[in-house]
């Protein structure tokens, strides 16, 4: 299997659990923030619902000359979130799809002047930003709605709001 291939198909599986949560943000919590430094959640949900599509065009390139700035928008309404996830999974798609393996074993740098602050293969880049990232803020988001008394869904097996291995019983 190619190794764009591989990262291809983590991002269709892992774009389904990162549907589900993302349809659980409520509408009318989008300011709210579990801490003063913390991101609203409408930052974070349209973060994590933008993060493969931006992640995959920076990785097209060779690299960065300076560290992106790191300004959040937040999602005005909830409706947003799933129609953006949408167009930056077709994103990263298009991106990735074009790319061999080759040019995913290529050195992708992030400098800042002279100093090198990231020197890793393209495709390394792409699991840790891409990827684990993307994981790492969609359990952030998961706690957010936990704190906001949103049940949660499945993500890698049951929550303690949904169990998709529950057999339903059977009514007499």
């Amino acid at each position: 299997m190619r190794i764009v291939e591989s990262l291809l198909q983590e991002l269709e599986q892992e774009a389904q659990t990162t549907r589900r949560v993302l349809e659980r943000v409520p509408d009318a919590e989008l300011g709210w923030k579990p801490h003063a430094k913390s991101m609203s959640l409408g930052q974070l949900a349209l973060h994590i619902a933008t993060v493969p599509g931006n992640v995959a065009e920076l990785a097209a390139r060779p690299g960065l000359d300076a560290p992106p700035q790191f300004v959040q928008p937040a999602a005005q309404a909830a409706a947003e979130l799933l129609p953006a996830l949408e167009q930056s999974i077709a994103r990263a798609n298009a991106v990735l799809g074009a790319m061999d393996d080759s040019q995913a074993m290529e050195v992708w740098t992030l400098t800042s002047g002279s100093q090198v602050i990231m020197a890793i293969p393209r495709a390394a880049f792409l699991r840790t930003v891409m990827l684990n990232h993307w994981y790492h803020h969609r359990g952030q988001l998961s706690v957010y709605l936990r704190q906001l008394n949103v049940p949660l869904p499945s993500i890698y097996g049951p929550s303690a709001d949904e169990n998709p291995f529950a057999v339903p019983s059977v009514a007499v």
